[in-house]
């Protein structure tokens, strides 16, 4: 058992606290929204996108790619990082990559090409990558391990409030003055159309110059505060050198666990429904509902990230009560049900389906990410497993191009709703899978 001075906490050989230190716990918390506002601005640029670039379904989707591409190459490397020196070192990179890749968008709107956003969104990507691998961990890690599935789901009920500020953002700084982009650019001379797209692009700096802001003053209280280390140590039989196990290792013996893996898999599937439903709600409602704005249309997302933190909130009730696996698997179900209406529905009530869905997304990802951790018994392990778990973020990149190619191919963006319903369903039945194993 390891003690140090000065500290209200004591660290277990496997990592974690006896208590949870409450300003260290908040302030890695508060670094949770940042990267909902992130994540959930690109739902805003890739509408702008589609427009400017006069893009399709699928190449808008590479917004996404370049995004969540970003957290599956960096994802190890972060892991790497910490093993070697602190979770605050890992965060503290995290938030100068972030603060790197907002500073980017201030050239890329003057450039203006796709392309240099694409760039500027993937090196956003690597430091929410060094966050995410970093944060998740350690908020399972800091404090008693009974409670690790709590304190990260209380975590990232944190994150819709980000990314409802983000849209808001948005909203009113990226939309703002600009009702309905597509119908004003119809009928524009090419010249008309270029001075037009300048001056939209240019609107895009406008949230990025907060969140350096907001970014800039957690970075100061991270590097002044005294974190806790929150890292497994295995000593040896005579007690007096600390075990040092390699990437390799600890790869070797992840890959062969196979509830971890299936854990990841699952991962990778939820975050690809979650980023396809959000990516296309707000195109999902100008196209279903008559005369709608783009300023009117980002009310939906609003309304769908209170209710996903409303969804949070229930489930964190019910999992007290209930075990952990049955409470996920009504949920899953229950969301699978809703997008099968949205698919189905053929009028503008569709789209509160699309909304309903984040009610059941609520608490799918915290509870995957601790339930997969659980898995990993020999805890020295559990960096680079925490890693993995980020790298699954992939799912991001690839799930939400097939369901462009479906809106694509076949002219209908209701029916490409199809894909994160079958989605669901499989993250439905990893749930019941675990249910039975108890």
């Amino acid at each position: 058992m390891d003690t140090t001075k000065k500290q209200s906490w004591i660290q277990y050989a496997d990592g974690y606290l006896s208590k949870t230190p409450v300003w260290q716990y908040i302030l890695v918390s508060l670094i949770f929204p940042m990267w909902g506002m992130a994540a959930s601005l690109n739902d805003i640029l890739i509408t702008q996108f589609k427009t400017v670039f006069t893009l399709s379904d699928t190449a808008t989707a590479f917004v996404q790619s370049a995004f969540y591409g970003g957290y599956f190459l960096i994802a190890l490397p972060a892991s790497y990082i910490i093993r070697k020196t602190t979770y605050k070192s890992a965060i503290m990179i995290g938030l100068m990559f972030f603060i790197l890749g907002c500073g980017l968008f201030f050239p890329a709107s003057h450039m203006a090409t796709y392309g240099m956003f694409l760039a500027a969104i993937f090196v956003i990507a690597i430091g929410l990558s060094f966050l995410e691998t970093s944060c998740d961990t350690y908020v399972t890690m800091m404090g008693p391990k009974e409670s690790a599935n709590k304190r990260i789901n209380i975590s990232q009920t944190l994150i819709p409030f980000g990314d409802a500020a983000g849209i808001i953002l948005g909203k009113y700084l990226i939309f703002g003055g600009h009702e309905n982009m597509a119908a004003e650019v119809a009928g524009m001379s090419a010249a008309q159309k270029a001075a037009y797209n300048k001056e939209v692009l240019l609107l895009t700096l406008q949230p990025y110059k907060y969140i350096l802001l907001i970014l800039l003053v957690l970075l100061i209280l991270m590097a002044i505060t005294k974190m806790p280390l929150s890292k497994a140590t295995v000593k040896n039989e005579d007690a007096v050198a600390e075990k040092k196990t390699s990437l390799g290792e600890s790869l070797n013996y992840l890959f062969h666990n196979y509830r971890f893996m299936k854990s990841v898999g699952a991962q990778f599937i939820y975050v690809g429904i979650q980023t396809c439903v959000w990516s296309f709600t707000i195109r999902f409602a100008l196209r279903i509902i008559p005369g709608i704005t783009d300023h009117a249309a980002t009310n939906y997302m609003v309304i769908s990230y209170f209710i996903w933190f409303a969804g949070k909130l229930c489930a964190n009730w019910l999992m007290e009560r209930f075990s952990v696996t049955k409470t996920m698997v009504w949920y899953s179900l229950l969301g699978t049900l809703v997008l099968l209406l949205t698919v189905s529905v053929h009028s503008p009530i569709a789209i509160w389906g699309a909304v309903a869905t984040s009610f059941f997304f609520g608490p799918v990802y915290p509870t995957i990410y601790a339930h997969g951790l659980d898995q990993i018994k020999e805890k020295q392990h559990t960096e680079t497993g925490g890693a993995l778990m980020v790298m699954s973020l992939v799912g991001g990149a690839f799930v939400p191009v097939i369901m462009g190619r479906v809106s694509d191919l076949s002219g209908s963006m209701q029916l490409s709703f199809i894909v994160p319903a079958i989605g669901f369903a499989l993250i439905m039945w990893f749930f019941i899978s675990e249910h039975k194993r108890g």
